[in-house]
């Protein structure tokens, strides 16, 4: 049983002269859904809540070299460029930047919730290692005055 116009020929058909996009769409967006899922694992860092300052400004750009990133979680955890670290290890990852180069920043990221006492312990490693440069990363404080 034929459907369509009967001045058709039954066996010629013509070549279909578009391509179907409907595939390669698909393939896309299950692409970018993929990527903007996994965006945010990539930049595995240690997320902390950082007090709220009124000077908070965007620090100049430092070389990864000059800078080692020192975080302190919640639960006191140290955690050295997003790799959690015990104390023995920390204490050697400053001596070693201490070492190799004395003018090297320490940006120090600590949660609100950490004891005072933890973040004055990283700084004296800090100090004991040759280092005082250390900054304190905060977040901008908002217009509101709210935090």
């Amino acid at each position: 049983m034929a459907f369509g116009r009967m001045s058709h020929r039954q066996g010629a058909q013509t070549p279909i002269n578009s391509i179907n996009v409907t595939p390669l769409v698909d393939v896309m967006l299950v692409l970018v859904v993929i990527f903007i899922l996994a965006a945010p694992m990539l930049a595995a860092s240690l997320r902390v809540q950082l007090p709220k300052a009124q000077a908070a400004v965007q620090p100049p750009a430092v070389s990864k070299v000059d800078a080692l990133v020192v975080e302190v979680s919640p639960a006191g955890e140290i955690w050295i460029r997003g790799v959690p670290m015990d104390d023995a290890a920390a204490q050697q990852q400053l001596e070693d930047l201490g070492q190799r180069n004395p003018r090297a920043e320490v940006q120090l990221r600590a949660d609100t919730s950490v004891p005072y006492g933890r973040v004055v312990q990283v700084m004296g490693w800090a100090h004991a290692a040759g280092l005082t440069r250390i900054g304190f990363v905060a977040a901008p404080e908002t217009k509101s005055g709210s935090n």
